[in-house]
């Protein structure tokens, strides 16, 4: 066990690249993974990913110890990519939503236990599809709320600290992003 992220992030404060080094090692499969859940573009996910990073390195030096590391840092990521979205929202219709499973360089969401066959692979790709495809129909803040309680288990609290939003809108942005999804998704 070596020292805690918000440790680290005092010492980027002030400089240290081998303290940079370890958060990136530690953060950096599920920064990836949500920004590519978010913005639904690998490319785009690596890229702002990295540049959640750099804003990190910059930012050190006014994280509040009080608070949790991954909190600020996924909220730095977050705010990135809507800013992202919104400054691309021209193309996105002609770009499809794509998961990181397309990618065999990727770090993946869920390893198998065992190599699937054609069947269950085609199948497991048809539902990805349909997943993204829901979750692109939700607001940036529905889609985010769902994204950081599923992939990274954060609470309502933590949601509504990346958010920056009081818990209970945090709550309504969970509840009605899987009201949306369960419709979407039951429909299909």
């Amino acid at each position: 066990m070596g020292p805690s992220d918000e440790e680290l992030c005092a010492r980027i404060a002030e400089r240290d690249a081998e303290a940079f080094d370890l958060i990136v090692e530690r953060h950096q499969a599920r920064a990836y993974r949500l920004a590519c859940s978010i913005l639904g573009n690998e490319a785009d996910a690596r890229d702002v990913s990295q540049d959640a990073f750099i804003r990190l390195y910059e930012a050190a030096h006014s994280f509040d110890r009080r608070a949790r590391f991954s909190t600020w840092f996924y909220r730095i990521l977050v705010n990135l990519c809507i800013d992202h979205r919104r400054r691309n929202r021209w193309w996105r219709r002609f770009v499809p939503l794509t998961g990181p499973d397309d990618d065999p360089d990727a770090p993946a969401i869920d390893p198998p236990s065992t190599e699937p066959g054609p069947l269950e692979e085609a199948l497991r790709n048809q539902s990805m599809e349909r997943l993204n495809r829901a979750l692109g129909g939700l607001s940036p803040h529905q889609r985010t709320a769902v994204l950081l309680q599923i992939q990274q288990g954060f609470t309502s609290k933590e949601i509504a600290a990346v958010l920056n939003c009081s818990e209970n809108t945090a709550r309504v942005h969970l509840h009605r992003a899987i009201n949306q999804l369960k419709k979407v998704l039951k429909d299909k």
